[in-house]
């Protein structure tokens, strides 16, 4: 069975090492990098599994490469960073990224963390990579929806667990607190507003109204439902 492949992109050289043992003795197989041009580099020819990337890093910005990262990879992308404000949190889970980590950390609690992005629910039908509704196509293994005239619309990992949790449970009502035990985030200011975030994405990408949306509506004080009729295939 193939172990799951996590990148490790960090400048200091005893923080790859820690994680690497950390996740290897887990059962993960790692690759790691100092810098983003090698990082970037190998993901040309392999597809991670989780990418852990620090904010500090010598050679780009950690922010601009976590949002290119969570648009074109298919990979969870998790913060690891010494930036402990929670504007900094709350940036990095806007732009895209899965979890945010603060440095010092208990490697055990960044493997636990991996093992929970990983742990995705079975589908209720098909084989869960496509799903059709309100003249929309989600491919989920390419992370692209698509209209009716073809034109197709990237969506990021994060926001294709947030979309998926609606497609999976029409016109049911979803809580805050269901959304957090769904997606693996610790309840916290940080979390409820990258939730917004990526739902008024979701709404934004679906051209939906902002002031009526049709699909994925608001339930002030309680939580959102969608109310489309989904076809998984």
């Amino acid at each position: 069975m193939t172990r799951p492949l996590v990148t490790i992109l960090d400048d200091e050289p005893e923080i790859r090492t820690l994680l690497a043992d950390a996740l290897e003795e887990a059962g993960f197989e790692t690759l790691s990098f100092g810098r983003a041009r090698a990082f970037e580099a190998a993901l040309a020819t392999r597809t991670p599994d989780v990418c852990l990337v620090d904010l500090s890093l010598p050679d780009t910005d950690g922010l601009t490469l976590v949002h290119r990262l969570a648009l074109e990879q298919g990979a969870v992308v998790i913060i690891i960073s010494g930036r402990a404000q929670v504007q900094d949190r709350v940036t990095g889970l806007e732009l895209g990224a899965d979890d945010y980590i603060i440095k010092p950390f208990d490697p055990a609690e960044v493997v636990a963390r991996i093992r929970a992005r990983l742990r995705k629910p079975k589908p209720a039908t098909g084989d869960g990579n496509t799903a059709t509704f309100a003249g929309w196509t989600a491919h989920f293994d390419r992370y692209i929806l698509m209209d009716a005239e073809g034109t197709e619309v990237p969506f990021s990992h994060a926001e294709s667990e947030v979309l998926r949790l609606f497609l999976e449970s029409p016109k049911r009502l979803i809580s805050r607190a269901q959304m957090q035990e769904s997606l693996g985030g610790a309840a916290s200011e940080s979390f409820d507003r990258a939730m917004d975030v990526r739902i008024s994405r979701l709404r934004t990408k679906l051209r939906e109204d902002p002031k009526n949306p049709q699909l994925i509506k608001t339930i002030y004080g309680a939580g959102y439902i969608f109310l489309g009729d989904v076809t998984w295939t």
